[in-house]
């Protein structure tokens, strides 16, 4: 009976099972919940399959790397003002004549926007951004030198929304009562919270006021508040959808399975409820690293620090269009990449994606 209860029971069942099986029993058997071991091991056939997926998503990158480049180049061309007085000192400098258009000369502003356009995208295709109107500068240094500050920020606060969002699930998901209602209020207070506003006020209480964290401070005590600003809201977010997971997993069949081999609850829940309640915050964490990136120029205002954040915004403002292309591939290639990495997390925590790329092949 139990056998038949996992075969045909949906999607978390089958999963749940897994870690409860062990070889040689009626369980483990199951070919419907996941293969024997050996066919999960690496062959030519699941190779191929591995790499086609490679391929599509690599080729998906492509696209939307592209997308982004070509969207930012034609909005940032469609800004009022003339990169040619920025790169000048702006309108304030008031440059000769002769000297605006021998730069639009120089940087070819003169030409047609879609010969503009296409020597940008010849560019691209050999990693020259160009170099900063303003900085003078080519721009892969200018980004190399923000971007370890901004991926040190979004890492941290990834870190603690999923810290937040495991303590909050695993202490009150499943439990009736205040318990339960108290951790559901959290999360939804959490989520809410907007990081100008949650940044300011972490920033008064605890520098300010109780004077515990630095204001300003590069080093590891600087990246407290910080991170704890972003990762605060997107923790409440990554709570909702995981405790809502939770909840749903514990009614399913392979619990009482479970408990009825002589499981505990907390090992129910620890090993075999989790597995199912972080999938889908395991497929939301690529967005979300996109969002604490977005977060990140507000948060670097408000806490002054050095990141990409700061230095787009800038860019912006004195139209500099390599910088401002450049920031902004390079957050669509963290994005990208942090989609790939998700899906790889997800098929680890997930057999069922495993088997069926083997089927596939």
């Amino acid at each position: 009976m139990t056998v038949k209860t996992l075969d045909s029971s949906p999607g978390p069942t089958a999963v749940g099972a897994v870690p409860a099986a062990t070889p040689g029993t009626a369980h483990g058997a199951a070919p419907e919940v996941i293969p024997p071991s050996g066919s999960l091991q690496p062959s030519p056939a699941r190779w191929r399959a591995l790499a086609r997926r490679a391929a599509a998503q690599l080729g998906s990158a492509i696209l939307l790397l592209w997308a982004v480049a070509t969207i930012v180049f034609f909005l940032q061309h469609m800004v009022p003002g003339d990169p040619a007085l920025a790169i000048l000192g702006g309108a304030s400098a008031n440059p000769p004549q002769e000297t605006v258009q021998a730069v639009r000369e120089q940087y070819g502003f003169d030409q047609p926007i879609l010969v503009q356009y296409v020597a940008f995208l010849g560019g691209l295709l050999h990693l020259d951004i160009g170099e900063s109107y303003t900085m003078k500068e080519s721009v892969l240094a200018v980004i190399g030198e923000q971007i370890v500050p901004t991926l040190q920020l979004t890492g941290t606060s990834l870190l603690i929304a999923w810290v937040i969002a495991l303590a909050l699930t695993l202490a009150s998901a499943g439990r009736s009562g205040l318990v339960g209602r108290i951790g559901s209020a959290i999360e939804v207070v959490f989520a809410a919270l907007p990081h100008f506003w949650l940044g300011v006020v972490l920033l008064v209480v605890f520098a300010v006021v109780l004077q515990w964290l630095p204001v300003v401070d590069g080093g590891p005590l600087g990246l407290v508040l910080p991170s704890l600003t972003l990762g605060i809201p997107l923790g409440g977010f990554l709570a909702q959808v995981t405790r809502d997971e939770f909840d749903a997993a514990l009614r399913e069949p392979f619990v009482l399975s479970a408990r009825s081999r002589g499981a505990t609850l907390h090992d129910v829940r620890w090993r075999h409820v989790l597995r199912h309640a972080a999938l889908p915050g395991i497929a939301l964490s690529g967005w979300g690293l996109g969002s604490l990136i977005s977060g990140a120029v507000v948060v670097e205002v408000i806490f002054s620090r050095q990141g990409i954040g700061q230095v787009l915004v800038s860019a912006v403002t004195a139209q500099d269009l390599p910088l401002v292309v450049g920031v902004t591939f390079v957050v669509a290639l963290v994005y990208v990449v942090a989609n790939l990495l998700t899906d790889l997390a997800y098929v680890a925590v997930d057999p069922r994606l495993r088997t069926s790329i083997g089927r596939a092949s």
